[in-house]
C-alpha cells in the first residue's frame, strides 16, 4: 500500500503549492488524479515518488513511513517507483541514444548484465524499433521518445508506476498506445499506476477510479472515492480499467 498522509510541500516554505492532501493507492490499483494546471498535483505525484521532500506529511509504503527522499532514500525504495514525466525532452539526457537512455537505470544500480534481455523485452513493448534505439532524443518525435521513456520507467521492475500527464503532448494514438503498454504491466505485475492529468475523460477511462485535487484534503484513497469513467461512484478494483477505444479494451 502506497499512503499520503496529509502532506504539505513546495518550493517555498512560505507558499506551499500542496497543503494537507492525501491519499491512498493500492497495489494492482490505477488511481487517476485529477486537476487544474499550476494546482500542485506533480508536486504531490513527486512526493509520492520519493523524488521531493514535504515540509510536512508522511509517505508511507507497506505501513512503514518512508526514511528518506531521492538518494537519503534506501535503494530498494528507490527502485520500487517508475516515473513518467510530462515532458521528455526534459528528462532525457540528449547524449545518450535511446536504448542507453532505457538501460541507465540497470547501469546504475549494478545490474549491467541485465541490460540485453530487458531491452529485447522492453522494445517491442513499446513501439521501437533497432533503428530507433540507436537514435538520440534529437533525431527522433516526442512521441519516440516518451516511448523510450516509458521503457525506462519499467526497466527496473517497479512496484509503482507515477504517469505525471505521460500524454499531454502526444497525439491520440500514441496515447492509447501507451496507456495500453501501462497496462500490460499493471495486470502482468501487480503494480499500482498513479495517473496525474487535467484530461478527466481519459483518466475516467483508463483508471480504476478518477479523484479530484479538491477531494484529497479529506480521507480520499479509500476504494469507495472517486467516479468512473459513467459519473457513477467506482469501488476501484485493481485491474479493471483499460480505457474504452484502446488497445486491449474490450
Amino acid at each position: 500500500m502506497l499512503e499520503l498522509r496529509d502532506i504539505t510541500a513546495g518550493y517555498d516554505r512560505g507558499a506551499p503549492v500542496v497543503r494537507g492532501r492525501s491519499l491512498t493507492l493500492a497495489p494492482g490499483e490505477a488511481v487517476g488524479l485529477l486537476g487544474p494546471s499550476g494546482c500542485g498535483k506533480s508536486t504531490l505525484a513527486r512526493v509520492a515518488a520519493l523524488l521531493h521532500r514535504p515540509y510536512a506529511g508522511t509517505v508511507v509504503l507497506d505501513g512503514t513511513p518512508a526514511p528518506g527522499w531521492r538518494h537519503r532514500a534506501p535503494r530498494a525504495l528507490r527502485t520500487a517507483f517508475g516515473v513518467l514525466f510530462q515532458q521528455p525532452r526534459l528528462s532525457a539526457d540528449p547524449r545518450l541514444r535511446l536504448a542507453d537512455a532505457i538501460a541507465e537505470p540497470l547501469r546504475a544500480t549494478g545490474r549491467k548484465a541485465e541490460v540485453p534481455d530487458r531491452l529485447r523485452e522492453l522494445a517491442p513493448l513499446v513501439g521501437l524499433t533497432e533503428d530507433l534505439l540507436a537514435r538520440r532524443p534529437h533525431e527522433v518525435s516526442d512521441g519516440q521518445l516518451q516511448r523510450a521513456c516509458l521503457a525506462r520507467a519499467l526497466v527496473l521492475r517497479p512496484r509503482w508506476l507515477i504517469c505525471d500527464e505521460m500524454t499531454a503532448m502526444l497525439d491520440a494514438s500514441t496515447t492509447a498506445a501507451l496507456v495500453a503498454v501501462v497496462e500490460i504491466y499493471r495486470r502482468e505485475s501487480g503494480a499500482g499506476v498513479l495517473a496525474v492529468g487535467h484530461d478527466r475523460t481519459l483518466l475516467e477511462r483508463w483508471c480504476d477510479r478518477t479523484v479530484t485535487w479538491a477531494e484529497l484534503g479529506a480521507a480520499t484513497g479509500a476504494p469507495t472515492t472517486g467516479t468512473s469513467g459513467t459519473g457513477a461512484p467506482t469501488t476501484g478494483t485493481p485491474g479493471a480499467g483499460t480505457p474504452t477505444g484502446m488497445p486491449g479494451a474490450g
